[in-house]
């Protein structure tokens, strides 16, 4: 793979050049014998930066122009002398254990109120004052979501911020999600604080001692049993103990003494994206460190910005977001990504980087698309070989299967962090014989190009928490394009599970209703010297209907299938005989009945398949 390489490179630098770990990359430096320059910040030449690309598998171009890009500014080994910075504070937790009534409480708002189904559905970042025996601070809390399906958020959550609390609910204790960031916790330890908010306490089937008891199961160890992780026992709804909450978190960033850059180039990450009406694209930054301004010139991933206008979480404007601050940044051109880097730099280095990425991202697409052609290709010439093979054999050549039936999909969500949470959600419902493809996912209202396109690829469009105007719901209905739309993810997921289950191939199960036993034979003289052969029985279990279909079992094996002729008991004609009675039965063209015969009634049912 060919990677562009400056003239003199710091081995941070490199790290992401090569687009991989430091620590990995210092590892190898040791191991090459380079370890007096194993150090993020020392400057190589060109012809050693060579030497570690080719070492590494790479193809290295040596190109101070390809290679330009911005990189977040080197952290300063000695930090005491920087300014200090609000602890960024993430609430994390199971769905329903209370984590947004918890920040409404905080801040006094009613977003809880406001979320569809009283769900979080995207991440919310909120810059709180609070008030604590060391004078007043201000915490930056950011909201996740604890539906399943956004573990990708809550991953991005946990990977920005310095303190967790994790709520759990007294009357619910140790649930999948909480499991989960337990996990998340596990993977950054001594990165990452950790609070413990025991939710609900008001509740009269509350029992905090019981979900302590499940969190040290779970190698959480809390300072009530010896250990040194924090508790605290709260309840979002009546506010009771939120003050010791905010104490211990007060004095757990007092101790982590949190400090980074006011001045200098600004590194932070983009929490969520979306299209708003008047402003365009639009997106909640998180700044990490440096002091972004309005008039700065953004980059994140391919998405470049020139700062029209910052809003706080109030929606108040702003001229300047510090270390620790989430705002609203509108003037992008496009739609950046959530979880994607956030830099600044001059308008000229900005657009430079952008066409470098953006040429990169091309390249790597492009070899992509040959590996897609070739593995295609290889394919079809072995189906070819396979079919040559059966002819040369003068075997008749079997129809192959066409593979999965799919359900396609085209996404629509209000932000990009919904729209790609979704869409990993909805990746995963099928099996071998059905299941969904996503088109493309994206963010906005659904339009008519949404409606064009999912005619042409015959997909179904996926609507969370955005309109659909009524000019475009008349376009779905004119073209049979279906539209599912709802705020709630659980009712998406839903409707698309059974739209998948619909292309499954039915189930046909055939139901036994009645039984009778051939007794006697009678022959029946009709006109023109015509003999019909009656079965006397005795229905000796179910019930003996004349509609149904009717099958003969004789040792074991079923001779004929077909429908009854006649049913009669003694002289008189009936359509249906109980257990216990006699009757006399005869078979639309079929004569060859003996005694000992069963005579089994059954009905055939189709059920839809089921994943």
């Amino acid at each position: 793979m060919d990677v562009y390489i400056p003239s003199t490179v710091t081995v941070g630098r490199l790290a992401k050049i090569l687009n991989m770990k430091l620590n990995y990359l210092i590892r190898k430096m040791i191991e090459a014998g380079m370890g007096e320059e194993a150090t993020h910040d020392h400057v190589l030449t060109s012809d050693y930066a060579v030497l570690l690309a080719e070492e590494l598998g790479r193809n290295p171009i040596v190109d101070d122009e390809a290679a330009f890009d911005l990189y977040p500014p080197t952290l300063r080994p000695d930090s005491s002398c920087l300014s200090l910075r609000p602890p960024i504070v993430t609430i994390m937790g199971h769905v329903d254990h209370g984590k947004t009534t918890l920040l409404d409480t905080l801040r006094s708002s009613a977003v809880a109120k406001g979320e569809a189904g009283g769900i979080t559905q995207h991440i919310g970042a909120f810059s709180v004052p609070v008030n604590s025996s060391q004078g007043q601070h201000h915490i930056t809390f950011l909201d996740t979501p604890g539906h399943a399906a956004f573990s990708a958020m809550r991953e991005r959550g946990a990977s920005t911020t310095d303190i967790v609390v994790l709520v759990v609910a007294a009357d619910d204790g140790i649930m999948p999600q909480t499991k989960e960031v337990i996990n998340l916790l596990k993977k950054d330890t001594g990165n990452v604080g950790l609070v413990v908010a025991i939710n609900k306490i008001d509740k009269p089937d509350a029992n905090a001692e019981a979900a302590k008891l499940a969190l040290m199961a779970e190698g959480i160890q809390l300072e009530s049993f010896g250990g040194d992780v924090p508790s605290v026992e709260v309840s979002g709804l009546t506010g009771k103990g939120l003050p010791e909450l905010v104490e211990t978190l007060a004095a757990m960033a007092e101790v982590q003494d949190l400090r980074a850059e006011k001045e200098g180039a600004v590194h932070g990450y983009v929490l969520e994206s979306r299209v708003t009406k008047g402003l365009g694209p639009v997106a909640t930054i998180l700044v990490l460190r440096g002091s972004l301004k309005t008039g700065s010139h953004c980059l994140s991933g391919a998405h470049m910005a020139k700062v029209r206008l910052m809003t706080d979480s109030n929606g108040k404007s702003v001229k300047v977001a510090t270390p620790g601050m989430a705002v609203t940044v509108s003037g992008w051109k496009t739609l950046p990504k959530a979880g994607d880097e956030v830099l600044d730099g001059k308008e000229s280095d900005v657009k430079k980087a952008l066409a470098n990425r953006v040429r990169m991202a091309g390249i790597a697409a492009s070899l992509a698309d040959v590996d897609a052609i070739n593995a295609t290709r290889k394919e079809e010439r072995e189906r070819k070989k396979a079919e040559a093979n059966k002819t040369d054999n003068h075997i008749d050549p079997v129809a192959e299967a066409d593979g999965p039936k799919e359900l396609k999909l085209i996404i629509k969500a209000d932000v990009s962090g919904s729209a790609e949470a979704i869409e990993g959600a909805l990746q995963g419902i099928g099996n071998k014989e059905a299941m969904t493809k996503i088109v493309s996912a994206g963010v906005g209202d659904v339009t008519d190009s949404d409606v064009l396109m999912a005619k042409a690829v015959n997909a179904t469009i996926v609507a969370f928490s955005v309109s659909v105007p009524r000019s475009v719901q008349s376009a779905a209905a004119q073209n049979a394009v279906p539209i599912t739309m709802s705020p709630i993810i659980y009712h998406l997921m839903e409707d698309v599970r059974k739209r998948v289950a619909a292309l499954l191939p039915t189930i046909t199960e055939t139901t036994v209703t009645g039984e009778a036993s051939v007794l006697q034979l009678f022959d029946i003289h009709l006109k023109a010297k015509e003999v019909k052969k009656i079965a006397g029985c005795r229905v000796v279990n179910g019930l003996i209907e004349k509609a149904k279909f009717a099958r003969i079992v004789r040792d074991g094996s079923v001779i004929h299938d077909g429908s009854l002729d006649t049913m009669r008991v003694l002289k008189k004609d009936v359509t249906e005989v109980r257990k216990g009675s006699e009757c006399g039965l005869s078979f639309v063209n079929f004569a060859d009945l003996r005694e000992g015969d069963l005579i089994q009634m059954y009905q055939t049912i189709e059920k839809p398949g089921v994943l």
